[in-house]
């Protein structure tokens, strides 16, 4: 964005922030019985509306769920802390309002009243989380064949879901994976379509350009903005949405991972705020605390826009047809070609930058993304919040 674009991208999100206050916090319950009222300032109206479309809650639900996330993100890393060896994963139960942990059978008694003290819901588990993340990197090892669309472990069941492009089950290859799949430790299997990158031809609307690829900006850093690595090359020119030359792709890796940032100058200059393209107000960014799995997550991308829907799975590996991407994270919000590198925002924390997917914004269909704090730690960037 140039300096006219940005001033209006600023005063947008200053209104949101002077009108509104911070998302994610409302004095109220989430929907569900026993859930804990919530005691902070009024949810941005942008992300509420959006999330009454895409998740079918109604204003006092969405307002409620952004607080409870809010919470549970904070407490997920105290609750592994305190649970060590015994962890076996953790998730957001959105008709509770509360964040689950699950711990193994020889958990003490010590430490599952010291987690449940702290607001959380203690469930118990046969696998630890160290022998689940084990088996998958096990898994992680192994060459996939086109009919495998990627794995991920699975809190809730305990287990290391691999899943298959749907017709593709009697495969050979397939099967010879499976095998070897299952002899790492607990392994279920489960139908899916297969998955895709999303950049796309020269199109208009309000994209960056790097050659014929049209993609979208994800956050901005000081000196630049992050986004996939599938979009481009180190060293490989950048323009805007007005064709006007932004930077340079700075750093770049895809596949084993999606993620690249590319450096601003030219009159051009970063600021912490996410589009929303008219659906939404803009959205200020204020920092990057990672949503547990259930939580209500947001993307903005040029394409299809504004989207929301939920966390489904952390540290997917994904087999593309270019390779295995690892480490991504899972989510139900749709997405379409164009859209790639673009932003995953939970409340006001930045989550990721958008790497593929399946199906579109008419039917539905699921999407990854890259963490982008595994983008900053990588190229020692750090984000701009407001």
């Amino acid at each position: 964005m140039r300096r006219t674009r940005l001033a209006r991208a600023v005063t947008a999100a200053l209104l949101v922030l002077g009108g509104l206050g911070a998302a994610g916090a409302s004095p109220a319950s989430a929907a569900g019985s026993g859930t804990p009222a919530a005691s902070a300032a009024p949810a941005a109206e942008g992300i509420v509306n959006a999330m009454q479309r895409d998740l079918g809650l109604t204003r006092t639900q969405a307002v409620a769920r952004l607080a409870a996330e809010k919470t549970a993100a904070g407490l997920a890393p105290k609750a592994r802390r305190e649970a060590g060896a015994t962890y076996a994963g953790s998730w957001f139960d959105a008709p509770s309002g509360r964040l689950t942990v699950a711990l193994t059978p020889d958990a003490p008694a010590a430490t599952r009243r010291a987690i449940e003290r702290s607001g959380a819901v203690v469930r118990t588990a046969e696998h630890s989380a160290r022998q689940l993340d084990a088996a998958k990197a096990r898994i992680d090892r192994l060459h996939a064949p086109s009919g495998i669309t990627g794995w991920h472990v699975d809190p809730k069941a305990s287990t290391v879901v691999v899943e298959v492009v749907r017709g593709k089950q009697a495969d050979n290859d397939v099967q010879r994976f499976l095998s070897r799949a299952r002899r790492t430790g607990p392994v279920t299997v489960e139908a899916s379509a297969a998955p895709r990158t999303l950049a796309a031809g020269t199109v208009g609307g309000d994209p960056y350009y790097t050659g014929n690829v049209r993609c979208s900006i994800g956050f901005s850093v000081y000196g630049g903005f992050v986004t996939a690595g599938h979009c481009g090359q180190p060293g490989a020119g950048v323009s805007g949405w007005d064709g006007s030359y932004i930077g340079t792709f700075q750093g770049s890796s895809f596949p084993d991972n999606d993620y690249a940032w590319v450096s601003v100058g030219s009159g051009w200059w970063t600021v912490p705020v996410v589009l929303g393209w008219g659906t939404v107000p803009d959205q200020l960014v204020r920092g990057s605390a990672v949503a547990p799995v259930g939580s209500s997550v947001c993307r903005s991308g040029s394409t299809s826009h504004w989207h929301c829907g939920t966390v489904l799975a952390l540290n997917e590996t994904v087999n593309y047809s270019q390779g295995a991407v690892y480490q991504l994270t899972k989510t139900s919000a749709c997405a379409e070609p164009g859209d790639s590198g673009g932003s995953f925002i939970t409340g006001d924390q930045a989550q990721g930058v958008t790497s593929g997917g399946w199906g579109n914004c008419s039917s539905g269909g699921e999407t990854w993304f890259q963490p982008v704090n595994e983008i900053l730690g990588r190229y020692g960037l750090t984000l701009h919040t407001y």
